[in-house]
């Protein structure tokens, strides 16, 4: 039964490599919580549906970034506002004309930047995931906004009957648009006063028609002074318009012309789609410079992990709590004695050990006890009488005065054994 019972935490669930594993998925664990709960956000897939550059659906923009992908045209969605400091063309579909684009305009500057005006009002698709339904299209005052407050567009929405956009004599024959059914367009702009930096004050920028209805509405504008162009109909560009080839020719023909010479691929932001990275502490740990902080703690709490299952050395044995042997067993005895401090009853018994060891010693007939042994033991010849000694002993009340005692009396039976 002992056997059996020695043998069974060795067999058990929890042997050393158990342990290990268990720690080791543990870590793991943790370790990727920690990562999830920093990154989560950034990994989405951004198909919910919207008008962006990451959504499947028809207002979406996802076919154009595949077809720009696929043609050689090296787009990238960019999540960081900061990524737009460069010298590609930037597309910006902001869903509604209550977005604030001045984060992109700061980082963009004189760079080359399209803004896609939004058009339709949707509702997701409860039987597929990522598809919407047209509802209708959005108030005129919704994307009418978007360059707001300093520029405050008019817009038209018409029937368009699918009829060919008229072009600008500067852009490229192989931008052929045909009109989207309804068709919107810029029929003005409304302009307004501007302070600049300086506390000058000017008027907003108007515009230059680049690409028209033939009736004096605009369909592609660019603001005055600026590299800033608008385009007021989201479906020449979206997945919506891609589904014609001609239709998306033209699209990736209008990337081009619009992309300065330096440039090297296509931006399309989701910053103001609400798909920004977002900044926390737990994410910095991850993220250069602080990583190889990250890593190095890693590395140290792996060496205390391994520190901790090796040795370095034999170990060391701890002493017996009560150890074996008379001294031991005499010293455990002594501080029993000393702790419980009943120092007046020893005495009388150390006296009687005393008497019992003399009478072997000295061969003392067994019929005298007491007092007759007593007498017996004060006739051999002793400094001091036995008798005299015993009282002692028993009279002692203290520590001191039993040490003494029983000092004497040893000396006594000592003195006997010399003779």
């Amino acid at each position: 039964m002992s056997d059996a019972a020695s043998a069974a935490p060795r067999d058990g669930a929890f042997r050393p490599v158990v342990v290990a594993i268990l720690i080791g998925v543990g870590v793991l664990a943790f370790a990727a919580t920690l990562v999830l709960g920093a990154f989560a956000p950034d990994w989405r897939s951004g198909n919910n549906g919207g008008a962006h550059a990451l959504s499947n659906a028809a207002v979406g923009y996802s076919g154009l970034v595949r077809l720009a992908e696929a043609t050689g045209r090296s787009p990238q969605v960019v999540r960081s506002e900061y990524a737009l400091n460069s010298e590609n063309l930037a597309v910006a579909t902001p869903e509604h004309g209550d977005v604030p684009i001045d984060p992109v305009l700061s980082q963009r500057g004189s760079r080359v930047t399209l803004f896609v005006l939004p058009k339709w009002q949707t509702a997701a698709d409860r039987k597929r995931g990522g598809w919407v339904r047209r509802v209708g299209l959005l108030p005129r005052y919704d994307p009418e906004g978007v360059l707001a407050p300093g520029t405050r567009l008019r817009l038209i929405r018409e029937r368009s009957g699918g009829r060919p956009l008229i072009n600008a004599p500067e852009l490229p024959a192989a931008i052929a648009f045909r009109a989207p059914r309804p068709l919107q367009v810029i029929g003005g702009i409304d302009r307004y006063i501007e302070t600049d930096a300086d506390g000058h004050k000017h008027r907003s920028p108007g515009f230059d028609p680049l690409i028209t209805d033939g009736h004096g509405h605009t369909v592609l504008a660019r603001l005055q002074g600026r590299n800033v162009y608008v385009l007021s109909d989201p479906d020449l560009l979206n997945n919506m318009g891609m589904r014609r080839e001609e239709q998306a020719a033209s699209a990736l023909a209008l990337l081009d012309w619009l992309n300065s010479n330096e440039a090297n691929g296509i931006l399309f932001d989701v910053t103001l789609n609400g798909f920004e990275h977002t900044r926390s502490p737990l994410k910095l740990a991850f993220e250069p410079p602080f990583l190889a902080m990250t890593l190095a703690i890693l590395v140290a709490l792996l060496l205390a992990g391994w520190q901790a299952t090796h040795r370095f050395g034999a170990p060391r044995r701890l002493p017996r709590a009560i150890p074996f042997g008379k001294a031991a067993l005499i010293d455990n005895t002594a501080a029993l004695i000393r702790k419980a401090g009943r120092w007046r009853i020893l005495g009388p018994r150390y006296a009687e050990l005393a008497r019992e060891r003399a009478r072997q010693s000295f061969g003392v007939p067994a019929r005298l006890h007491d007092r007759e042994l007593d007498r017996y033991l004060d006739r051999i010849e002793r400094p001091q009488r036995f008798s005299d000694l015993a009282a002692s002993a028993s009279a002692a009340q203290t520590a001191e005065e039993v040490l003494t005692a029983a000092r004497a009396l040893h000396d006594w039976q000592k003195g006997h054994k010399q003779a």
